[in-house]
């Protein structure tokens, strides 16, 4: 199974938000958010949370995780 990084803290950098806002703005738990913003690589993403956070920072997906490994 593969690892993922999600830019989390580089868009909300780029929207000028903090982690709260991002949470506030997306329905996401605070310390969901705080996880995702400071895993250096995960095996698992809740679909639900990429599709609400991408939807957030007006942006595909796509953009929004790194593939680290296959």
């Amino acid at each position: 199974m593969g690892r993922i990084r999600l830019r989390v803290r580089e868009f909300a950098q780029e929207k000028g938000w903090n982690l709260t806002e991002v949470s506030k703005r997306t329905g996401i738990p605070y310390t969901t958010i705080i996880t995702y913003a400071n895993s250096s690589g995960m095996a698992t993403v809740d679909y639900t949370a990429l599709d609400k956070m991408a939807r957030a920072f007006d942006i595909a997906i796509e953009d929004l995780v790194e593939i680290l490994e296959n």
